[in-house]
């Protein structure tokens, strides 16, 4: 469910908007080095959003935190979401016509 939210964000807001949150926005390798740096996060996952955007997730399974950015094409990332508590995980698919 949260994938979907996430999407639908994504395919709605104007690239431009994302590029005027100011100081939750940079160059992708200054956001990502930070990222590694201060937090110990490495990427972990990645999509492509319909609007030209990269999605990325990511982690420290050190300490638990995880980010979540999106970068523009222009080379633009911004910060969309962080937390802790970051678990790595492979569920299996529940079988057809099962109401998971």
């Amino acid at each position: 469910m949260k994938r979907i939210a996430l999407a639908l964000i994504l395919g709605t807001v104007p690239a431009a908007a994302w590029a005027q949150q100011g100081s939750q926005c940079g160059p992708r390798a200054v956001v990502t080095a930070h990222l590694a740096e201060k937090f110990g996060e490495s990427r972990h996952s990645m999509g492509l959003a319909g609007n030209n955007t990269m999605m990325e997730v990511y982690a420290s399974e050190k300490s638990g935190t995880w980010t979540i950015t999106v970068t523009l094409p222009t080379g633009i990332t911004c910060l969309v979401a962080s937390g802790e508590g970051f678990e790595t995980l492979t569920e299996a698919l529940p079988a057809k016509g099962d109401p998971a």
